[in-house]
């Protein structure tokens, strides 16, 4: 798979631009602050529905615009597909298929897989567990598009079941002991608990899959730095359960235990949203231990384990991921930057930004673009 033409319309620093691209390793080239990351974070936009350096989407509509438009050709072998985001800050966004009516934006995924490398990577393994459990559930939907819904209704069913439990919080503090309604919170206790067993079922699955290949991918780059380890932390204790219905009764369980310190805290403290994935470098955590170079390994090493997972699935699942590397190699030393090169050159289609050309490594020749005052042009 590899995006054959990309077009953008009012995203971030552009106006409007059409860029044709081809298999191999495409560079991306010009100086900081012209819109090198702009290109290859609406690439990665129409594979997770999110950018990997904002939150939100109000930052990717150009200043003065009401919209955005990220519109790709995606070659699948000699199948193409013409897949369009419109990113609407403040109200819905839509997306369409070939042209097609409007279909939900969430339909398009798994038409263009990404792996994305970036500084902002660092934050895997320095980071908080919020970054970790976004790593995971990114991954988990791009092997399966469907998640993308158990987690909207996952987060839909934790904020209801949290504005019950601010209530009731609030009510046995201000109403003289008396609580507000509880009557409704087993039906969102049972929610949550099922879509949090599919979740966790599916990350736990994930990081079995994941760990060898990081421990493969950590020697690949830093040889005799190892061993790494991977070990899934959840917020209650799993007793070995794997399957979606055991970790149901694991997570009711949990909820039970939780009721009543719940209560007083008015949040709820069980379940995937509190859950951390611990990296081990040797036998010591690598958040703390880890120097600065070793975790710009760990978190190279987890994005290709990434990429070689994706690829595992074939065609099954959409394809060969694109590789995106932005902005990566002028943080790297010369040995891993090397190393780094020779490991993700083969892909079907790499991206890479770069501020210098004497940024991209010669292990990644190919077709180059130089990106100057919202002008991109092929050298």
């Amino acid at each position: 798979m590899h995006v054959a033409h990309l077009s953008l319309a009012d995203f971030r620093s552009y106006a409007r631009v059409e860029v044709p691209l081809d298999p191999g390793v495409t560079a991306f080239v010009g100086p900081n602050g012209q819109g090198k990351t702009n290109l290859v974070e609406a690439v990665g936009y129409l594979a997770t529905l999110g950018s990997h350096r904002v939150a939100s989407d109000a930052p990717l509509v150009r200043m003065g615009a009401e919209r955005a438009v990220v519109r790709a050709s995606v070659a699948h072998g000699d199948r193409q597909q013409l897949v369009e985001l419109e990113i609407n800050p403040g109200r819905a966004n839509r997306a369409r298929i070939n042209r097609s009516s409007q279909v939900r934006p969430r339909d398009v995924l798994g038409i263009v897989r990404t792996v994305l490398f970036a500084p902002e990577d660092l934050s895997l393994v320095k980071g908080d567990p919020g970054e970790r459990r976004r790593f995971l559930d990114e991954l988990v939907t791009l092997r399966a598009p469907r998640m993308a819904g158990v987690r909207q209704d996952y987060e839909r069913v934790l904020r209801q079941r949290n504005t019950l439990l601010k209530s009731a919080a609030l009510a046995r503090r201000h109403g003289g002991g008396r609580g507000a309604d509880l009557s409704t919170l087993d039906v969102w206790d049972q929610h949550l608990a099922r879509h949090g067993a599919e979740l966790l079922a599916q990350r736990l699955d994930l990081v079995a899959g994941l760990e060898p290949l990081t421990d493969k991918a950590y020697e690949q780059l830093a040889p005799g730095g190892g061993p790494v380890g991977l070990e899934y932390r959840p917020s209650s204790e799993t007793a070995g359960a794997r399957s979606r219905e055991e970790l149901y009764e694991v997570l009711m369980g949990a909820l039970e235990g939780a009721r009543k310190q719940e209560i007083e805290r008015g949040v709820t403290l069980v379940g995937p949203h509190r859950d951390d994935l611990l990296l081990k470098l040797g036998e010591l955590p690598a958040k703390g231990y880890a120097s600065h170079g070793e975790s710009w390994s760990y978190a190279l090493a987890l994005r290709l384990a990434s990429y070689e997972l994706l690829r595992a699935d074939g065609e099954r699942a959409g394809g060969e991921p694109v590789l995106i590397l932005d902005d990566v190699f002028a943080e790297l030393d010369a040995r891993r930057r090397d190393r780094l090169a020779e490991l993700v050159a083969p892909g079907e289609q790499v991206l890479v930004t770069a501020a210098v050309d004497d940024d991209v490594p010669g292990a990644l020749s190919g077709a180059r673009f130089r990106v100057s005052d919202g002008e991109v042009d092929r050298v």
